[in-house]
């Protein structure tokens, strides 16, 4: 056989192996790019910090996802992402393609959980609550003192009743405590700089620590949207006059674990710097955590002349302008003595 024969034949056959191989390699590349993993939800992938794309590839096919770890191996270097995954933990959801789940990597889309801090909690129940979760990563003590924690988020020397915001935060599988409690601090913080640098004026209220102090108190006396601005307006006009505010939520935080449900007489008139019947003005911290709503209702009060207001008992209050009128809603809907 001549050479020429020779070099014809072989250069036929290296072209027909190129083709195989184009098409193999589109084959492989079509499957990743169009063929689901799983039909329903399987457990998710957790990437490590530092964990190299082959291993990532590797366990993909220890659990059957995919068939060929060295072609997404090929297809991930192929498209310059094997080392820009990042480290987190993936849903594998019905549906999803292995190059899905390669964008998800390289894009950070991880699993996000969340906790909802609600309004009205004190910083024990924020912190009770955080401990539950299962995805958050514990770093505080048990039994953290207020000033540690406070400590712990950057902000020493505050008080930490009040100082964190009620929302819903969503985050992912491994965050830490103190990184929540810090967001939650530094949302609470930028929402009260807003409100305090638009609230209404005049106020008798002199820092945005004492708007937030009567937004707690507004939080903690109803959970009625439409009554929160009048609450807040009867407040303020007492401040104005120099009346006590007299309400049952400070004297209730004030006890502490010495309240059993039962506010008494004797209660009213034990005092203590949150007792809002023995004292003038505003006790020295915020009682609970306040929303955006209770804070805004704070800072823009409902004009009026009420004074005073008593519950209903179905969670709505009745206002009224002078302690006479007071003293009969009192009778009607506390003592139970009708008009």
């Amino acid at each position: 056989m001549s050479r020429r024969r020779v070099g014809l034949i072989a250069a036929a056959l290296m072209a027909t192996l190129a083709v195989v191989v184009v098409v193999v390699v589109t084959s492989s590349v079509r499957h990743l790019e169009t063929a689901p993993m799983v039909r329903s939800d399987a457990a998710p992938l957790t990437v490590e910090r530092g964990t190299s794309f082959a291993r990532v590839a590797d366990e993909l096919a220890e659990r059957d996802l995919i068939d060929h770890p060295l072609a997404l191996r090929l297809y991930a270097r192929w498209q310059d992402l094997a080392n820009r995954i990042q480290a987190g933990e993936y849903a594998i959801s019905a549906g999803l393609t292995a190059a899905g789940l390669v964008q998800r990597m390289v894009q950070g889309r991880v699993i996000e959980y969340e906790i909802t801090l609600v309004e009205g909690w004190r910083v024990d129940e924020v912190l009770a609550a955080i401990r539950r979760h299962p995805q958050i990563r514990q770093t505080l003590p048990a039994g953290v003192t207020h000033a540690a924690l406070m400590s712990a988020i950057g902000r020493p020397g505050e008080a930490a009743e009040g100082r964190f915001l009620p929302e819903t935060y969503r985050f992912p599988r491994g965050e830490t405590d103190v990184e929540i409690l810090r967001r939650a601090n530094r949302d609470l913080e930028s929402t009260l700089a807003s409100i305090w640098a638009q609230r209404a004026q005049p106020t008798p209220l002199d820092s945005p620590d004492e708007l937030l102090t009567l937004a707690s108190i507004i939080e903690k006396e109803t959970g009625q949207a439409a009554e929160r601005r009048r609450i807040a307006g009867v407040f303020v006009r007492r401040l104005r006059q120099g009346m006590r505010l007299q309400t049952d939520p400070t004297v209730i935080y004030g006890l502490g674990e010495r309240f059993d449900g039962d506010l008494l007489r004797r209660h009213l008139r034990t005092d203590n710097p949150y007792n809002t019947y023995t004292r003038h003005g505003l006790p020295p911290t915020p009682i609970a955590i306040a929303g955006r709503a209770a804070i805004e209702a704070a800072a823009d009060p409902a004009a009026g002349d009420s004074l005073y207001f008593v519950s209903r008992g179905d969670g709505s209050h009745v206002f009224s302008d002078t302690l006479e009128a007071h003293n009969r809603a009192v009778r009607r809907y506390q003592l139970g003595a009708g008009d």
